[in-house]
């Protein structure tokens, strides 16, 4: 959420982000949020507003769509990379905003172009047996599945192992580049680290909000064009379309490397206009666009909190679940009936101790586990279940199909107090925040030097 002129809070930045939207992947959170400076402005690439692919899919009749200082970006080099976002969006994109997505499809890989050209020129060098191993990270981790399944699926979406392997070149080169040329000359003081711990003991209780951004800069003469644009997101976004894939496409701000994802802000550090919107959202809640100095954002409410306030969704709950199946065939008055006496045998249950005894008399099947985090439950559930004690247990639930099921509490551990990040977490975060702001000068800089030809 930046733009000229503007100051935000934003995450702790991911030098080496997440390398595909549909992973939906985001660096590690730090509770503390430390001022990021003004954001340097754009680099200006101009591409014609009658930019069109030519060729068709076969990966054979390669055109190129831009040659970047040399470098062709061919239009399968598009189509490929491009299908990855359509696979995270399970394909609910329009034929118009695909058009659009194609553009910033192609603009990020001439990004990517000069990042890896870059990082060759200084002799900063990615073997291949370390893209290699990152594809397999990202297989196992992201996908559960080993490469040879992860080369099939990329290929039956219309993509290809190579596009994916480019796009972890390109990463790990920029990373690798700012580690060198960029991490040793930042700077931090003690005196701004002890500042930003002493703000955050000072707002203790406040509330703080987890969001993520799509920031889209405008001025005067683009502001309609780009609140269209902003509205066609919107659209997109409330028909399923995945938020992190969008962000990383379209957003302006730093923040699209890690899917849009800004950490925890409270409402002061944020925009007049913006906090207005975030007050009164509940998390899993979509705003915008709203119009803000510069441009126009989109925010969506991940969660939220109070400052170094111990979060009782943290708490961690030892369960059992006990299922009854329902026969085939059955009505939903029959289902209704078997639920109620089923409640009514499991209320009998002297804890969870009596629990397997009395449920093998209905036939019921009993699942215990001792590690569940409460804010990992479904919401409705989430508030019900922190209010009973050990042996009691939530209303049955279920489906026609599924049968019926019933949560009994066995213990509970509750979270300690958020004592804050210490003082190495947040000079981390403070150093990660301006090797951000360099790198994007330094990307600017690239762009503004490079020699791009188009089709």
């Amino acid at each position: 959420m930046k733009a000229i002129q503007r100051n935000t809070f934003i995450k702790r930045a991911a030098l080496a982000c997440g390398v595909l939207a549909a992973c939906g992947t985001g660096a590690a959170t730090l509770a503390a949020n430390a001022a990021f400076a003004q954001s340097a402005p754009q680099g200006e690439i101009v591409i014609p507003d009658d930019v069109k692919i030519f060729g068709d899919d076969n990966p054979n009749m390669r055109r190129a769509t831009a040659v970047v200082n040399g470098s062709v970006i061919t239009g399968t080099d598009v189509d490929q990379r491009l299908a990855l976002i359509l696979a995270a969006n399970q394909g609910k994109i329009s034929e118009e905003e695909q058009k659009r997505l194609r553009l910033q499809v192609l603009r990020n890989l001439i990004d990517e172009t000069l990042q890896i050209q870059e990082a060759k020129a200084v002799e900063v060098s990615v073997a291949d047996a370390e893209v290699d191993q990152s594809y397999a990270r990202v297989a196992s981790q992201n996908f559960n599945q080993n490469t040879q399944a992860m080369d099939a699926y990329l290929k039956r979406v219309g993509s290809s192992p190579d596009s994916l392997k480019r796009q972890i070149r390109g990463e790990l080169s920029w990373q690798r580049l700012l580690q060198r040329n960029v991490q040793p000359f930042i700077n931090v003081s003690d005196d701004e680290v002890n500042e930003v711990i002493d703000r955050l003991k000072a707002s203790k209780g406040t509330e703080e909000y987890r969001l993520g951004e799509i920031y889209l800069a405008s001025t005067p003469e683009s502001q309609q064009q780009v609140a269209a644009n902003a509205n066609q997101i919107m659209q997109q976004l409330r028909q399923g379309g995945s938020f992190v894939a969008y962000a990383r496409q379209y957003s302006q701000a730093s923040t699209a490397s890690v899917g849009g994802d800004l950490g925890w802000v409270r409402l002061g550090q944020l925009p007049g206009e913006v906090s207005a919107a975030v007050r009164d959202m509940q998390p899993g809640q979509l705003a915008g666009p709203i119009e803000i100095p510069g441009g126009f954002d989109i925010v969506y409410l991940i969660d939220k909190r109070q400052v170094l306030t111990a979060d009782p969704r943290d708490a961690v709950l030892a369960l059992k679940q006990i299922s009854l199946d329902f026969p085939k065939g059955i009505s939903e008055a029959q289902a209704n009936a078997r639920a109620e006496n089923f409640a009514k045998t499991m209320k009998t249950a002297k804890g969870c101790g009596d629990v397997e005894k009395v449920a093998a008399t209905i036939g019921a099947q009993v699942v215990a586990n001792d590690q569940v985090k409460a804010r990992d439950l479904p919401g409705p559930i989430q508030a019900s279940i922190l209010n009973l004690s050990p042996g009691e247990t939530l209303p049955p639930f279920g489906s026609l199909t599924e049968g019926v099921r019933i949560l009994m509490l066995c213990g509970r551990d509750d979270p300690q107090v958020d004592s804050g990040p210490n003082f190495d977490q947040v000079m981390a975060q403070l150093e990660d925040d301006r090797v951000n702001k360099r790198a994007q000068m330094y990307l600017r800089d690239l762009r503004r030097d490079a020699v791009i030809e188009y089709n």
